[in-house]
């Protein structure tokens, strides 16, 4: 049966233009198990790429008659397959369906064989052993994609109805930033907290973390700076409210009761991962996703990863490269790991010496690399002062925001309880920044916006009417 399907896929991409169209940028020399079969579709394939069609048999056997790269058997065997091709019909939709199929189970079984050959160490190139997981990964995700684009007159409708889509969304429980983010994080994102050391990169995830738990979701915790322990202790004080220096001193059965009623409440799982600083990229979390997946069904709805610069890059060394390509490769990666696992990242990014302790960060006093915000979907600084710290609260300051308008509370505060590794709301009266608070050149810009907000309302009113 394979042999025929070879066959009759040889044959129609000579005789079928609307097959050959479908398929031909999808299939590759190394499906075909002969020789003489990939030497035909190689010539297939070169003539397609120059002359945007078919060839004929004649002009098959042409080329091959000037190549010197075969020996003289695969040469007769290939011009025999090639006149050996009937001109049999077969439906066009079937048979692209039944090349799909085979595509794929070709390309696991190359991929199979490509593992093997890695973990034996007996391929041609040294290739590490974490490259097994995006090897059979990408083999997998072989698909016919026939979409060609957006047409913007034809698809209207698909336009609107993804306009009024209501999209997953991982909700915080900080009001404010369900109010800048629209609902909470959507899923494919990359999300940043800029803060300086000590000011709560850390404890602003954790918060998160176990707000994600709380509400039944799957949370993965990576950490490259701390250890699991007290990541999962930070996360005690959260969900337990208690002092974190106190939780030593609760009784174990209290303890694990506790704990259990957060899981029986929750319904949801939190798994925390430890890797050496600088060790680990995108690579080893691919790895650890499909461990995961495999030895304990667990599958995260978000992943915080504490945090990007201590990260490694996947791509690059980071001695070969600048510190700018260096965290652009790594928050391109993690998007990417984003985009692939269909869910939001958050994780965090050091200010610069400049930043630290400025009371107005702004995406400049970025550590490293500009090349983050460029990369990020939402971006918000965590900044503290001595007089917010008296008033236990904290500013949050948005920096870049893919899904909303970046001025609509672009300051304001969340209370902070450090001792409990907690934020809350604050009343408008107490964490809402009024004008008077706001720089100067923004307060024009901000109270210009609110001022002219109705009127561009009324005038689209009467456009639309």
């Amino acid at each position: 049966m394979t042999e025929k399907l070879e066959l009759s896929i040889l044959r129609n991409l000579l005789c079928n233009e609307e097959y050959f169209r479908k398929v031909v940028p999808f299939i590759k020399g190394e499906y075909f198990q002969e020789q003489s079969e990939r030497v035909l579709f190689e010539e297939i394939q070169d003539f397609s790429n120059k002359y945007d069609k078919y060839p004929t048999k004649e002009v098959l056997i042409i080329n091959l008659n000037q190549r010197n790269d075969l020996t003289e058997e695969t040469f007769k065997a290939s011009v025999s397959q090639l006149n050996s091709l009937s001109q049999e019909y077969i439906e066009t939709k079937w048979l692209v369906d039944a090349t799909e199929k085979w595509c794929q189970e070709r390309a696991v079984y190359n991929a199979l064989l490509e593992s093997i050959k890695i973990a034996e160490g007996s391929g041609e190139q040294k290739v590490s052993k974490d490259a097994i997981p995006s090897i059979l990964q990408e083999a997998l995700a072989v698909s016919f994609d026939e979409h060609i684009g957006h047409d913007y007159v034809d698809n209207v409708q698909e336009r609107y109805d993804y306009y009024h889509l209501e999209e997953n969304k991982i909700p915080f429980d900080i009001e404010k930033l369900n109010v800048i983010t629209k609902g909470g994080l959507p899923n494919k994102s990359l999300n940043i907290a800029l803060a300086g050391t000590g000011v709560g990169k850390s404890l602003f995830m954790c918060h998160m973390a176990a707000s994600c738990l709380s509400i039944g979701f799957n949370v993965l915790y990576i950490t490259l700076e701390m250890a699991e322990e007290k990541i999962a202790e930070r996360i005690d004080a959260n969900l337990l409210n208690v002092n974190i220096k106190d939780i030593g001193e609760i009784p174990e059965s209290i303890y694990k009761s506790r704990v259990t009623e957060i899981g029986r409440k929750s319904q949801g799982k939190l798994i925390i991962k430890e890797y050496p600083t600088a060790s680990a990229h995108s690579g080893h979390f691919k790895a650890l996703l499909s461990d995961l997946s495999l030895k304990k069904d667990f599958r995260p709805n978000i992943i915080f990863i504490d945090y990007l610069n201590i990260c490694a890059s996947s791509r690059y060394k980071g001695h070969i490269v600048n510190s700018y390509t260096y965290v652009k490769a790594i928050a391109e990666e993690l998007r990417g790991l984003a985009v692939e696992h269909d869910l939001p990242i958050v994780s965090a990014t050091q200010t610069t010496r400049s930043g630290f302790g400025n009371s107005d960060v702004d995406l400049t006093d970025t550590s490293e690399s500009f090349g983050l915000p460029a990369t990020a979907d939402l971006m918000v600084a965590l900044i503290s002062t001595e007089e917010l710290e008296q008033s236990g609260r904290i500013m949050v300051k948005q920096l870049k925001n893919r899904y909303n308008d970046l001025t609509y509370y672009r300051r304001f505060t969340v209370g902070i309880d450090r001792a409990k590794m907690k934020l809350y709301n604050v009343d408008d009266s107490e964490g809402e920044l009024t004008a008077s608070d706001l720089p100067e050149e923004e307060t024009f810009d901000r109270l210009d916006d609110i001022s002219n907000r109705q009127s561009r309302l009324d005038k689209f009113s009467e456009f639309v009417i």
